[in-house]
């Protein structure tokens, strides 16, 4: 199998074959090229990327400027926070000790900030709604690199029927799992009962929406028989929901909506195991922004000719393992 590009929660594009970009990550994720299991990748210090907080998409490769970031920026303006100074001030010195645990690399610290901010049931900023993603990212990013050595250590087990091993594998892997669920389970529970329901702007809505969608997918990686059907479904609904809003609400060249479509066809093709269904969706979102690219502003032409790239590079290595299936096939 090839590599499969995937935009993050908030943004940041993933390479699941070499796990690399942008800033150094030292535990980056991948599949093996022509394998069908999972193993870790490590990437040499500054060729992976921590999710960072700087970017309306997230974390840009260096250099790259987010519209969003500029409080000017139209999709900065957000609905006041309460008039209470006592209130706003606890924001900010939750927002800053946030700031603090990203730098430290103390990302369970800085999820607990950013969920007291959420929890305030007020409409993040850019750069708030950035900080939490970012947070919850990092926490789900390590586990989920975990289980993929495990599952992959536990099928050479399987292969070579060590059983007392296989065991001790299993219940290791078991106990990944268990903290996997309860990671995605809190931030569901924090978009469902807070963050969306005070999302105002249509680029919020979306990018929750979004969020909900890829939390509810990581679930379905590891999920099995009705829990797997259940997380796929859920994925499902939001991915379509964020999808409905963001017709009518942004344009086909905005970062976030060709982002969705960017997770949105992995979600197809990896969960669901239909990859007609995921060229068709990443081709329309290549097309329609290729359609409108002469309408770009400067801020968002190079985000969204990025994510562009990856979608075209998707739709290369599906198509062609559609092709070789068809070959075999016929063969």
């Amino acid at each position: 199998m090839g590599s499969v590009k995937v935009i993050s929660d908030s943004g940041v594009f993933r390479d699941l074959a070499s796990g690399c970009s942008g800033r150094k990550w030292d535990r980056c994720v991948g599949f093996p090229d022509g394998g069908a299991s999972p193993s870790l990748r490590q990437c040499a210090t500054g060729g992976c990327s921590v999710q960072r907080s700087n970017g309306a998409v997230a974390d840009p490769p260096p250099g790259i400027n987010r519209a969003a970031d500029n409080p000017a920026s139209p999709t900065g303006t957000l609905r006041a926070a309460p008039n209470d100074p006592s209130a706003m001030a606890d924001r900010e010195n939750l927002v800053y000790q946030a700031k603090l645990a990203e730098q430290a690399e103390r990302y369970d610290e800085m999820v607990e900030s950013m969920k007291n901010v959420a929890s305030m049931d007020v409409e993040l900023t850019v750069e708030e709604r950035n900080l939490l993603s970012v947070a919850y990212k990092n926490v789900i990013g390590a586990r989920r690199a975990s289980w993929r050595i495990i599952s992959s250590l536990e099928q050479k087990e399987e292969n070579k029927g060590g059983e007392d091993k296989l065991k001790m594998i299993r219940e290791y892997r078991k106990t990944v799992e268990k903290e996997l669920k309860s990671i995605c389970n809190d931030i569901l529970d924090v978009l469902d009962k807070h963050l969306i329901l005070a999302a105002v702007t249509g680029e919020s809505k979306v990018f929750y929406y979004k969020m909900k969608g890829d939390y509810h997918r990581y679930l379905a990686e590891f999920a099995t028989g009705n829990d797997r059907k259940e997380a796929a479904e859920n994925s499902l609904v939001a991915y379509k929901a964020a999808s409905d809003i963001a017709m009518i609400e942004l344009p086909p060249t905005h970062p976030i909506r060709l982002g969705l479509a960017l997770n949105f066809s992995v979600f197809y093709y990896e969960i669901l195991n239909s990859p007609d269904r995921a060229c068709k969706l990443a081709k329309e979102a290549f097309d329609n922004a290729i359609a409108e690219l002469d309408t770009l502003s400067e801020e968002s032409y190079k985000d969204s000719t990025l994510i562009m790239q990856l979608l075209r590079d998707n739709l290369t290595l599906w198509t062609s393992d559609v092709d070789l299936c068809v070959k075999q096939i016929i063969e």
